[in-house]
């Protein structure tokens, strides 16, 4: 059995130990943001049903209208994780290249910046179908309601 960072039969050199430890690093910071994006789904989630049930049993266009608050709210943070999500990925692919400008050990993502711009997460398929169902849901229940 090899060794995955020996580089043997890949026509590539083996990497050292800091850059494998700059690529554990930055693997760790985005499990940790998709864990973010999964916590913020999920109290998203909740607090969306609140509204809908608090507001289908007092029907109250008022309540559903104030979910929507909170909603978008959720759905900027999430977007925002899912962007700082992207930038980690793109820092990791520099890091992890031979040829690679990345300094070692550096978690700094702004010079990817530009090619991961907050509007594109927002607007993301993921959260758009999500947070555009729960916020169709609500606006809904406040049309019906009224």
């Amino acid at each position: 059995m090899t060794d995955l960072n020996d580089g043997v039969g890949t026509g590539r050199e083996p990497l050292d130990a800091d850059r494998v430890k700059h690529l554990e690093f930055i693997q760790a910071t985005i499990a940790r943001l998709s864990t973010n994006s999964f916590l913020v789904k999920g109290w998203a989630l909740t607090l969306g049903a609140g509204f809908l049930a608090l507001s289908a049993s007092q029907k109250s266009w008022t309540v559903a209208g104030a979910g929507v608050v909170p909603l978008l709210c959720f759905w900027f943070l999430d977007a925002h994780f899912l962007r700082q999500e992207r930038l980690y990925r793109r820092l990791y692919d520099a890091a992890r290249r031979a040829d690679g400008t990345v300094e070692v050990l550096s978690m700094d993502v702004r010079p990817f910046r530009p090619d991961a711009p907050l509007r594109r997460a927002v607007l993301s398929d993921t959260l758009s179908l999500f947070y555009g169902a729960l916020l169709v849901a609500d606006l809904g229940l406040a049309v019906i309601v009224r």
